[in-house]
This record gives structure tokens, sequence and C-alpha cells, in this order.
């Protein structure tokens, strides 16, 4: 996944969840930015960190700068969570998961997966595929990531719909697409958020399959590069 041109700024302050003051010295001075991240970004919001924002011309928006990058003392990440989708994805298209998906089937996004709720992506094999990605960049220190990183009952929600469509005789998976360049592995973050440790433990003794999908972060794109399999926790 190619990002647009970036631009080069310093991170001033994050505020109201989608909003963030940036300086861009290129650009004449400080702007305001979409975050476009719910999450808590611990350890992805340092005053003053380098951070590289996209620039958007259409005149519907109310903001036209959207941060996407940010320099971390642990590595590059990309806090622009709706992108995990976009790079599992290519991973997927890739041959990345042959375990789930090989070039002559379909694959259908945004699948309805029960009422009022849909899965990011739907593989209507023989017994029917759905898959949901979550963003992970949260970093624990020595390499280790975790999600979430704040309380998710969304994040929960989705385990236990997938747990039904297993239910229902249905394979489901659960991709933990890595957007942080220093995590090389992933946990549930049992201290931040126990129900869905405990849900997440549950939805795997019950088949759900768990991947982390590992990714180059760079400031010109995002690029799939290696996945691994979750064992019983």
């Amino acid at each position: 996944m190619d990002f647009p041109p970036l631009t080069a700024g310093r991170l001033l302050r994050r505020y109201k969840r989608f909003l963030a003051d940036i300086e861009l010295p290129d650009e004449g001075g400080e702007v305001t930015v979409h975050c476009p991240n719910t999450g808590a970004m611990t350890g992805c919001q340092a005053f003053n960190a380098p951070v590289w924002l996209s620039h958007h011309d259409n005149p519907r928006r109310k903001l036209a700068w959207t941060w996407e990058l940010i320099s971390t003392e642990t590595g590059l990440v990309c806090i622009h969570s709706v992108l995990a989708n976009r790079v599992v994805e290519e991973g997927l298209r890739r041959g990345l998961f042959p375990m789930l998906f090989s070039q002559s089937e379909a694959l259908q996004r945004e699948a309805l997966l029960c009422e009022g709720a849909r899965a990011d992506f739907f593989i209507p094999s023989a017994e029917g595929i759905y898959i949901e990605v979550k963003s992970a960049t949260l970093h624990c220190g020595g390499g280790e990531g975790a999600f979430p990183d704040t309380v998710s009952h969304r994040a929960t929600k989705h385990l236990i719909e997938l747990r039904s469509a297993m239910q229902r005789g249905h394979r489901a998976a659960l991709i933990f697409c890595v957007l942080h360049e220093g995590i090389t592995s992933v946990t549930p973050a049992a201290d931040i958020d126990p129900t869905y440790s405990a849900q997440l433990r549950q939805a795997l003794a019950e088949g759900l399959e768990v991947y982390t999908l590992f990714n180059d972060i760079t400031i010109r794109g995002i690029y799939p590069r290696s996945v691994r399999k979750w064992e019983m926790l």
C-alpha cells in the first residue's frame, strides 16, 4: 500500500481524540489536522516527535491534513488505523494467507456478519470465512506488542459475533495488522482489557483462527511481509 506524498512536521498535541496540532515549518507554522485513530495511542503521541501528514483537496473536508505516521523511540508507527484493512487485503491478494484465501476465490469487503454487524472481509468458500482486522500499535517493550491499547467494548463485541458465526458453521479469522515497526509479536493486553483477553482465549478454544501480519513501514508506504499464526493462549 503506497501513501500519497507526505509532508513532514512535529507533533505539538493530540486532543478530542480526532484532532492534533502539528508544526509544519515548510508550510508556514502550525496546523490542526485529522487524527484517524480512536485508541489511546499509548507511546505514539510524544511532544515534538516527527510526524508525516497527507494533504487532501476535497472541499467537503473540514481539515485538509491527515496524520499518517509518527517516529517513536522504538520505530516508525502508522496511526491511521483504518489503513490496516487495505494492508491486510494486499497481504491476502499477495498470497501471504494461503490457509484463508486463494486467487481463484472472491473477496468481499464489509460483508454482513449478523443483524447490525459487518465483518471486514468475507471469503465465500465452502464454509464461508469471516475475517476481522485489528491494527496493533501498542509497544510494551522488547518487541512485544499488545491489543487493545484501551478498553474496547467494540472489539469484544466483534469477538462474540465471530464466535456466533462459527457456531453457525462458518470459519472465522482475526488478523492483527502490526502498524509499528518495532513490534515483533502480539499478545492480548489482559492488564488493559481483561474482558477482551478472556473472550479471545475462549474464541481460540472454539476454533477462531488468529494471525499476526508483520509489515515493512516507510514514509513511502506499508508493505505486507510475513504472517504468524497464533496457537492456544
